[in-house]
C-alpha cells in the first residue's frame, strides 16, 4: 500500500516563481515546470507583481573578536525557506541576502551599499554597532531598516528606522529601576566603545527613578581575552572595598560577558555578598548553564529582556520555523534575543507586504505603508507596533522608539524565568535620561 506524500509550496531560486514540492524537493522540478507551462501561475501565488521575489538583506557580525550574531542571518534564511514553503509573502517569493559587517565601520557601510545596489527593499532583523556608517547609504537609497537590534541611538532617530524593541536604552533603564530596590552600590562593566558610552546614562536614569545613587562606570575592552583586572575593579567599586559589603556588578559586554564572568568567578570569593545582574543579549540560558547553573554567579540575578521568556507559548511559531527549516543549524537558538528580534522584524515585513494588497513591493511602498499608520500585531510578544513621530516617546529624544516595554526575568534554580507577569514600561526613566 502506497502512502500519500505531503506536498508543500516551495520557491525556486532564480525563477521568481513557486512550484509544488515533496520531501525530496529536487525530484519535483519537472512537475513544477509543467505547472508553469500549463497555467502560467502556480496555485498559492499572485500574478503580476507576485512573480518577482521580495529581496531583503539581513546583516550581522560573524567570526570577529567582539560581539557576533550569526544566528540572525542564519534565521533570516530559514525564515525565507519557511515562508516560501507556505506560499510566500502574500504570494510573493522572499529572497534573503546576508552580509557580515565584521564589527567595523567599513564592513557596515559595505553591507549597506550592497543592499542598495542589489535592490533590497528593506534591511530586516540586523545587528551592527556602526549606524553612522550604514544609515547614510540606506537613507541615500531610501531603504528602510526594520527591526535592528537597538544597539545605537540612530536606530531610534533615523526616519528610515523601524525598531521593534526599545534597544539597550530600555533594557538598562528597566534594570536600573529594579536594582534600585535591591542593591547597594552598583558597578556597571561595559564596552569602552561609542555604543558603550550611552549605557551608564540609561542605567543611571532607571536607578534615579527608583531613588538610587548613580552606578560606578567601569570601562572594559570589547575584545579582551580575559577580564581579571576589570572584574576585581568592579567588585571593589560595588563594595567600596569592604569585602563583606553588599553590592551588585552588572556586566553588559555582549558576547564577551561570558569571558568576563569566567574571570569574575576566579576573583569573587573574597566578596561573597556581591550579586550580579545583566540584560538579555549579554546573558542567556546558555551562558547561565556554562557558568554553573544553580551553583553559578547568576543564581538570583535579575535580567531584563524585551520579550517574554523563551518558554512562553507565544514563541511557538518561531520554534516551528526552526524545527522545520533549521533544526540542525547550531547557530540558531530560539532563546537568542537576536533570533527573536529577527523573527519579529520579519513579522513586520510580512504584515507590511500584506497591507499593500497585491501592489508592487518596493522600498518606497514599504516605507509608505509603515509610515501611514500600519499597526503590526506580534501576537503579544510586543505591544502593537505603530511608527509615528508624534508618539508619546518622541519627547524622549528617540522619535522612532515605539516600544519602551521590557520584561523582568530572574535566574531561579539555574533557569531564566519570568520574575513578574506582563511588561514594565520604562518611558519615565527614558524621559529622564533625555534631559541629562
Amino acid at each position: 500500500m502506497t502512502g500519500r506524500r505531503r506536498t508543500r509550496s516551495s520557491y525556486l531560486p532564480g525563477t521568481g516563481r513557486f512550484t509544488r514540492s515533496v520531501r525530496a524537493r529536487t525530484a519535483t522540478l519537472v512537475a513544477g515546470a509543467s505547472l508553469l507551462a500549463g497555467c502560467g501561475v502556480v496555485p498559492g501565488t499572485t500574478g503580476g507583481a507576485g512573480d518577482d521575489p521580495v529581496v531583503v538583506m539581513t546583516w550581522a557580525p560573524q567570526g570577529t573578536g567582539a560581539t557576533n550574531k550569526p544566528g540572525m542571518p542564519a534565521f533570516a534564511q530559514a525564515y525565507a525557506r519557511w515562508i516560501n514553503d507556505n506560499g510566500g509573502l502574500d504570494g510573493r517569493p522572499l529572497k534573503v541576502l546576508t552580509c557580515n559587517d565584521h564589527n567595523d565601520t567599513v564592513g557596515a557601510a559595505t553591507c549597506a551599499r550592497r543592499a542598495v545596489k542589489e535592490g533590497a527593499v528593506a534591511v530586516v532583523g540586523s545587528y551592527s554597532q556602526y549606524s553612522k556608517s550604514f544609515f547614510p547609504p540606506l537613507e541615500g537609497g531610501g531603504v528602510p531598516y526594520i527591526g535592528g537590534y537597538g544597539v545605537t541611538e540612530d536606530e531610534f532617530t533615523s526616519p528610515l528606522s523601524y525598531p521593534v524593541n526599545g534597544g539597550q536604552p530600555a533594557l538598562l533603564a528597566g534594570l536600573g529601576e529594579e536594582l534600585a530596590k535591591t542593591c547597594g552600590r552598583i558597578a556597571l562593566v561595559r564596552p569602552d566603545t561609542i555604543a558603550g558610552d550611552t549605557q551608564p546614562v540609561m542605567l543611571d536614569a532607571g536607578l534615579d527613578t527608583g531613588g538610587h545613587s548613580p552606578s560606578k562606570d567601569q570601562r572594559a575592552a570589547e575584545d579582551a581575552t580575559e577580564y581579571g583586572t576589570a572584574a576585581e575593579a568592579a567588585l571593589r567599586e560595588a563594595t567600596g572595598g569592604a569585602t563583606s559589603a553588599k553590592g551588585c556588578v552588572v556586566p553588559a559586554l555582549g558576547d564577551r560577558t561570558s569571558i568576563f564572568m569566567d574571570s569574575f568567578r576566579r576573583v569573587r570569593d573574597d566578596w561573597p555578598a556581591v550579586r550580579t545582574a545583566s540584560v538579555l543579549g549579554s546573558v542567556d540560558q546558555t551562558e547561565i548553564d556554562s557558568t554553573g547553573g544553580t551553583d553559578g554567579p547568576y543564581e538570583g540575578s535579575y535580567v531584563t529582556g524585551w520579550y517574554p521568556v523563551a518558554s512562553d507559548p507565544r514563541w511557538d511559531e518561531l520554534k516551528k520555523i526552526i524545527k522545520e527549516e533549521a533544526f540542525s543549524d547550531t547557530r540558531i537558538d530560539a532563546e537568542d534575543t537576536g533570533v527573536q528580534t529577527t523573527y519579529l522584524a520579519f513579522t513586520v515585513l510580512r504584515q507590511a507586504v500584506a497591507s499593500l494588497k497585491g501592489g508592487k513591493v518596493t522600498a518606497d511602498s514599504l516605507k509608505s505603508a509603515l509610515d501611514d499608520g500600519l499597526k503590526v500585531d506580534t501576537g503579544g510578544l510586543t505591544p502593537t507596533l505603530n511608527w509615528e513621530f508624534s508618539g508619546r516617546l518622541g519627547s524622549v529624544g528617540f522619535p522612532r522608539m515605539v516600544n519602551a516595554d521590557v520584561t523582568l526575568q530572574v535566574v531561579r534554580d539555574g533557569r531564566l524565568v519570568a520574575a513578574r507577569s506582563g511588561f514594565l514600561d520604562v518611558t519615565k526613566s527614558l524621559q529622564a535620561a533625555s534631559l541629562k
